[in-house]
């Protein structure tokens, strides 16, 4: 058994024991899909993140690639598309006066000094397209399809700085389906604020990923919150078999 377990990567003993409902003695509430009150939320699905091209690509790509996550948010799109499920997109842009904060925290002091998700103007466009700023191009059919909801901005993490938790209460959505990036920043904020806003909350583990650092493992961090908070935590795979039935 050890020998098996050696030749596995640590990304999937995580996904193998997150889908166990045994993991760690704690309960699998689950969510059960209702027609019109179910939508996928995709936090950050941008080139900074998801493009090999990215300002982040050296500390995102080995964990994209491992999950597959730009695959997996892709079929999260496609399903959604098919069946008519609600999408609402909660992207992360800076702004010139964005620079000028006074403080913040480590990872937004790098963000800002790496110039990610930088526009040139609010009410602009202007150099947007193909920036590290704009959607992942194999998503932008799905995104700039004229129903898909993005929302403003969130400045931080969370949806508690943009509309999104508004744009989900004015479509009548109460359960959310939750991909994107990164694992234990957007993805993770936004989980945690819509369960103290009464929503509940799927996040699909492999269409999400994170930072990895020396000793520090933003994935890894992330799956042990979701998994103690979220009321489920399933694969890509399994939220598609789910929607299939339920939807």
């Amino acid at each position: 058994m050890f020998k098996i377990a050696r030749k596995l990567t640590f990304t999937a003993l995580v996904l193998t024991a997150l889908t166990s409902t045994a993991h760690a003695g704690l309960p699998d509430p689950g969510v059960s899909f209702t027609k019109g009150h179910t939508a996928i939320v995709v936090t950050d699905p941008q080139n900074d993140f998801l493009s090999p091209k990215g300002v982040t690509w050296g500390l995102v790509g080995k964990s994209v690639t491992a999950n597959k996550t730009v695959e997996n948010i892709g079929s999260l799109f496609a399903i959604a598309d098919k069946k008519n499920i609600p999408v609402f997109v909660s992207p992360h842009y800076y702004y010139p006066h964005d620079h000028k904060w006074q403080h913040g925290g480590a990872l937004e002091k790098a963000m800002h000094g790496m110039g990610m998700f930088d526009r040139k103007d609010a009410l602009s466009v202007e150099g947007f397209e193909g920036s590290g700023a704009d959607w992942l191009a194999q998503y932008k059919p799905y995104i700039n399809n004229g129903k898909t909801v993005v929302t403003s901005p969130h400045k931080v993490y969370g949806p508690e700085t943009n509309d999104m938790i508004l744009q989900l209460r004015k479509a009548g959505i109460n359960k959310v389906i939750l991909a994107g990036m990164s694992a234990n920043l957007c993805t993770e904020a936004h989980m945690r604020e819509f369960m103290e806003q009464g929503f509940e909350v799927q996040v699909v583990s492999d269409a999400t990923a994170a930072a990895q650092l020396p000793g520090l493992d933003g994935y890894a961090a992330a799956m042990v919150n979701v998994r103690m908070i979220a009321n489920a935590v399933r694969t890509t795979e399994q939220t598609l078999e789910q929607i299939n039935k339920e939807l």
